[in-house]
């Protein structure tokens, strides 16, 4: 099991969230990896994948919002 190393970004707080606990995240992990907190559209955007996308059982397809990307930009590292 993957641990959290970081947040990349700002906390939910600062953008917005009025109970701070309820927004997109995104998070590095230990292995090199990141994880996502967002909306689950798999029902809806599923069949809108292009041809050569997949998703395996176990995989969901999430949204984030735009703001919650832009402002991780920065921690996210170039390589």
């Amino acid at each position: 099991m993957s641990q959290i190393i970081r947040r990349l970004g700002v906390a939910p707080r600062y953008r917005g969230s009025a109970g701070g606990g309820t927004c997109p995240d995104i998070f590095e992990l230990a292995d090199g990896n990141f994880a996502v907190i967002g909306t689950d559209v798999t029902d809806s955007l599923e069949t809108q994948l292009p041809d050569d996308a997949g998703r395996a059982d176990y995989e969901r397809i999430v949204v984030i919002t735009r703001e919650t990307l832009v402002k991780a930009k920065k921690d996210i590292p170039d390589a």
